[in-house]
């Protein structure tokens, strides 16, 4: 049997040699063999059939033996294998986070290129129902205005989410694509993502209604007690924690649809099982990536809305010389519209990032996704991170 260079098995190690050490009666104080004479300079001691330098002053010196990539002779784990834009291993907040951001900037043109087309469309969905509804209708001019704009928004949201997961999918692995590609790898789940978005959202809000129920029928009932409404307050915040918590439970969905080809129902139940047991990590990250994201669109926002406010004040004061300001000014509608493009374009391609390496990170933790996504990548299996090559392999179908 031929051993493996640099690796010996249990028994297997050559046996010293007579010469190396001295007989077993000799007396004390007597050199061996091949032992150094009397008054001669005593090498260095060697570390497996290696000359070992000294120590310099005694401290720092270098480990025994050749200094290898992985430690000392070599040993020590590997590096994991990262072929796109996170290591194939479970992953910490830091490595999410510069995971999400790494694909924006790796492959800009499709990520910001999608988002930014559907931030135009959703801002001019949005300025043409302010200006349709026109502040004709009092106190519940912005409510109209989220119904009127709420199909839109939420067709463009779905939309959004498919085209990225497949391109946040194949950066993982990396391999760039092009909005064509994305357009044809995820309209196939297309249906089946807004069916789940409805349902999700179906499931969350009725959760709130039922909290706040009471609340809105004892207020439209014209009673105005104030130790009832506190009291009807309390319950109605007491389902916030209980929206938050199926929110999170059902964050892993939109992923596990798109990328294991499953139906809505079977990946909401994926979505629960992902999560169990990891339901505060997963919830600590998803609003801090949210946090994040606010943070830049507040930024941007600002000094986009305080040029709006500035061109905006002269039809400002000739609608309150004509009975009243009911509508935001032109320039104001059109300068937050522009903010809201630069924010949605920059922010929407992160947040649904972290969503994808989340559900990634968490297969990777139970399921040992990593082996899957080397072979997907095609890594050499001789190429020192002990996976196998598998060319050809959808890497959209996680």
């Amino acid at each position: 049997m031929t051993d493996t260079p640099g690796w010996a098995s249990p028994g297997s190690s050559e046996p010293p040699r007579d010469d190396a050490r001295p007989p077993a009666d000799a007396p004390a104080g007597v050199p061996g063999p091949s032992a150094p004479p009397q008054g001669a300079p005593v090498p260095p001691p060697a570390w497996g059939g290696l000359q070992v330098p000294p120590a310099r002053n005694g401290w720092g010196g270098p480990p025994p033996g050749p200094q290898g990539p992985y430690g000392p002779y070599g040993w020590g784990a590997p590096p994991s294998p990262k072929p796109g834009v996170i290591p194939l291993r479970p992953l910490g907040l830091g490595e999410l986070l510069d995971g999400s951001v790494s694909t924006i900037r790796k492959h800009w043109r499709t990520a910001l290129g999608l988002s930014l087309g559907i931030a135009v469309l959703q801002q001019v969905g949005g300025v043409g129902a302010q200006l349709l509804v026109g502040g004709k209708t009092g106190d519940f001019t912005a409510v109209l205005v989220v119904l009127a704009s709420l199909p839109l928004n939420l067709l463009l949201g779905v939309i959004a989410t498919a085209l990225l997961t497949v391109v946040v999918s194949r950066a993982i692995l990396g391999q760039s694509v092009t909005i064509r590609e994305a357009w044809r790898g995820a309209r196939a789940q297309l249906l089946q993502l807004l069916g789940l978005t409805l349902l999700t959202g179906l499931i969350t809000g009725g959760v709130m209604v039922l909290g706040f129920g009471p609340l809105i029928g004892y207020a439209a009932a014209g009673a105005a007690s104030p130790a009832i409404v506190g009291l009807l307050v309390i319950v109605g915040l007491l389902s916030l924690p209980v929206v938050v918590w199926l929110w999170i439970q059902l964050s892993l969905a939109a992923p596990a649809l798109m990328l294991e080809k499953q139906g809505v129902i079977t990946a909401l139940s994926r979505s629960r099982r992902l999560v169990r047991g990891s339901w505060w990590r997963i919830c600590g990250i998803t609003v801090l990536s949210q946090i994040i994201a606010f943070i830049v669109s507040g930024i941007i926002a600002v000094p986009f809305t305080v040029i709006g406010l500035v061109l905006g004040l002269g039809d400002l004061q000739q609608q309150m010389e004509s009975g009243g300001a009911t509508q935001q000014p032109v320039a104001l509608l059109i300068a937050t519209a522009i903010a809201g493009v630069i924010a949605s374009t920059l922010t929407v391609p992160f947040t649904a990032g972290i969503g994808v390496l989340l559900y990634v990170d968490q297969r990777i933790r139970r399921e040992a996704l990593d082996i899957e996504l080397a072979r997907a990548a095609g890594l050499p299996e001789d190429g020192g991170t002990g996976w196998g090559g598998q060319a050809g392999a959808d890497p959209t179908r996680l």
